[in-house]
């Protein structure tokens, strides 16, 4: 696997393309204003290639207290086929010794994707991830919290971490507009 450190200069039209249509428009930043945090705030924004094959990408946020994994998709037609776990594999290694965290759709919430959820669940808790049991909600998605690493996550981390974010994009203004 080829990996690509990805720019607002470089990030092409397959990466948009797959930003879109991996994660619902209510868990999405608009593609222009997520450009710009890559370069404000200094986003690990990764590309990943099998050959000349564009596979799916990460976006993480380092930081000191933990690293956050911010977005990780893969193409749909290329779900399935190991690459998911080749490139979850590749960013636990770049970021080995670090607590990392992410959120993802609950399993325990009653949706129409409920098994798909339970099974991204398992991938990770198989990878080593464990369940925080912090839940917050996101429009009408409740979400839970994952950690790898030492140490525990609480509503104040999710609180500082947002807040973080809040300096360089405020969605709740964004809404309003």
């Amino acid at each position: 696997m080829t990996l690509k450190q990805i720019t607002a200069a470089t990030a092409d039209e397959q990466i948009k393309q797959l930003y879109e249509t991996a994660f619902p428009e209510e868990e999405r930043i608009p593609w222009d204003d997520l450009m710009r945090l890559i370069e404000e705030m200094h986003l690990d924004f990764t590309a990943y290639y099998d050959d000349e094959t564009f596979v799916g990408f990460t976006i993480i946020y380092p930081r000191p207290s933990f690293t956050w994994y911010w977005y990780f998709a893969v193409r749909e037609e290329l779900r399935g086929k190991g690459y998911g776990q080749q490139i979850l594999s590749n960013v636990i290694e770049r970021y080995k010794g670090q607590t990392t965290v992410f959120d993802m759709e609950s399993p325990r919430q009653e949706c129409t994707n409920t098994e798909q959820r339970k099974s991204r669940h398992r991938f990770y808790l198989r990878n080593g991830f464990r369940d925080t049991n912090v839940y917050r909600r996101f429009e009408e998605v409740e979400m839970t919290i994952m950690m790898m690493g030492e140490g525990t996550f609480t509503i104040n981390d999710w609180e500082d971490l947002t807040g973080e974010l809040k300096q360089f994009w405020n969605w709740e203004e964004k809404k309003a507009t």
